[in-house]
């Protein structure tokens, strides 16, 4: 017995000496070494700060003066509705148009996209409907075919392109359906991916801004969400696009005459695509990549904001991820690659050039992710441990504040869980960091591309149905480490600073943890419709 309690007060010993050992040197570490580097940390990530507030600042009161002075591109370009039943030119008024719909085992949703092409409204011999399938299912495969054959029985002039591979993914598609030779026939053509249901009159609305305007190359529609009720996931994800497609889209339009093209949804001047060099699938941002090369060309891009076009959010977690992943990482590797080449470009503004290189791609693309995680999620708890180095209070409470309402004002409907999107935003920037790091050091999944999964007919009956649906449990999806090495770090900073602190800062550290473990545990978008 005496042998155990010695054995006991042994190791006891042992643990203390360990911990005095470990707080000896911590104590005589962290004046000398570790705060001066938190706060130099500290002091850079408070300038990036600053620098985002100033750029939501300035686009916020441009976006003020927009709405107030009602500056719509119908009053900027010459807008002219398209002349009809002419019996003299007939319909040769109309351009020949291309409709370009690249879609990938698209099940759920390719009869809606076919479908609303093939409505649109415009002249039947003035128009090509090109379904682009790279679909690796061969049942899929026959069902679109089907799908193009019907329409085609109907009188439209649609074509079903297959290629024997997928490489350039959507860029390789698009690029394989420019080569055939009809497609010489049209001055323009539009592009809609799969779960877009572009409404009858969109050709009508868009192509007149390119007909009468020759200095224009694009023009862009918004997307309209069919699916943003469907849980608080799909909200958060209408606030942080309600944002983009409300005041950046639109202040790049008016002010600069330049915007990334989101990809779908908008029509091209077939000669600017061309002279801009074609689609690229050097990243995973074809859109961008081609909207940056065209713009470095001279030609003006225009946003309609009124012109909406029906699509579906990421309903999965996985999914939502997967495509932040992709829209993270390829505008950061586009910036890596381009950058020189838009210094040196001699067919623009040094204005242009600025604003490209500084606000559309350093701010928005690379400052805007890194900064929000390592400052509120890495940085900012580190300084609990660290009572010398304190955050000034306009950088902890009232440029993030500012921020916050600058964003949110393009879903003003969600104003009231702008908590929770905060909470939410700050855990998606982690993957968002990762990924812009991925593409600026070009390293790891870089060029990875999955597609989004879409869920189409497939959501209506989720929606209207609730009991119909059914728990997804599968570890490797349910469980994320990396989330929860996150929540447990943010856990133990909050449980510090409310021991031992003098602030109330783990408030929102204990907030922020279990918005991760939320998400690490996965209990966001899990639920799916029952086949």
């Amino acid at each position: 017995m005496d042998m155990i309690f010695s054995s006991s007060a042994a190791l006891l010993s042992a643990r203390n000496g360990i911990t005095s050992q470990v707080g000896l040197f911590w104590q005589q570490t962290k004046a000398p070494l570790i705060a001066p580097l938190l706060r130099i940390v500290l002091f850079v990530c408070l300038a990036l700060s600053f620098m985002l507030f100033v750029e939501r600042l300035y686009m916020g009161i441009v976006i003020a003066f927009i709405k107030l002075l009602r500056r719509k591109p119908e009053k900027k370009y010459k807008w002219e509705s398209m002349k009809k039943d002419d019996l003299e030119l007939g319909n040769s008024s109309y351009p020949m148009v291309l409709v370009q719909i690249p879609m990938y085992n698209e099940k759920e949703v390719y009869q809606l996209s076919i479908g609303a092409a093939c409505n649109l409204s415009w002249p039947a011999n003035r128009i090509f409907i090109q379904v682009l399938d790279d679909s690796t299912d061969p049942a899929i495969k026959a069902l679109v075919e089907q799908e193009c054959r019907r329409w085609a029985s109907k009188g439209v002039n649609i074509k079903y392109e297959i290629r024997d591979n997928r490489k350039g993914y959507k860029a390789g598609a698009l690029r394989e359906g420019m080569k055939h030779s009809y497609v010489k026939l049209c001055s323009h053509v539009a592009i809609f991916d799969a779960d877009f249901q572009p409404e009858p009159d969109f050709l009508e609305r868009a192509i007149p801004f390119l007909v009468h305007n020759p200095e224009i190359g694009l023009v862009q529609a918004r997307w309209e969400f069919v699916n943003a009720d469907e849980c608080l996931m799909t909200r958060m994800q209408e606030m942080s696009l309600g944002y983009h497609f409300t005041v950046e889209q639109e202040v790049g339009s008016a002010i600069h005459a330049f915007f990334g093209f989101n990809g779908t949804a908008g029509v091209w001047r077939m000669s600017a695509l061309n002279e801009a060099g074609g689609w690229k699938d050097r990243t995973t941002v074809e859109d961008m990549d081609l909207a940056v090369r065209a713009g470095l060309n001279g030609w003006k891009f225009v946003y309609v904001c009124d012109l909406k076009v029906k699509n579906e959010l990421p309903s999965t977690f996985k999914a939502y991820r997967y495509q932040q992943h992709r829209w993270s990482c390829g505008p950061a590797n586009l910036f890596r690659k381009m950058a020189k080449e838009i210094a040196t470009n001699k067919k623009v503004s040094v204005w242009k050039k600025f604003y490209l290189i500084y606000s559309f791609f350093f701010v928005r693309k690379i400052i805007a992710h890194i900064v929000t995680f390592v400052l509120y999620c890495v940085v900012m708890p580190a300084t609990v441990f660290v009572p010398e180095v304190q955050v000034p209070k306009w950088g902890a409470i009232y440029i993030p504040s500012a921020i916050t309402i600058l964003n949110v004002l393009g879903s003003p409907r969600s104003m009231y869980l702008v908590v929770y999107w905060i909470l939410f935003e700050n855990v998606m920037s982690l993957h968002r960091t990762k990924a812009t790091f991925v593409g600026l050091f070009e390293s790891g999944r870089v060029n990875e591309w999955i597609v989004t999964e879409k869920l189409g007919d497939a959501l209506k009956t989720k929606v209207s149905s609730k009991t119909s649906r059914k728990l997804r449990f599968r570890v490797g999806e349910r469980v994320h480490l990396l989330e929860l090495f996150v929540g447990l770090y943010l856990w133990f900073c909050g449980w510090y600073d409310f021991s031992f602190g003098k602030s109330r800062f783990h408030v929102y550290l204990f907030l922020q943890a279990a918005a991760f473990f939320v998400v690490g545990f996965g209990y966001v978008g899990v639920f799916v419709p029952n086949s």
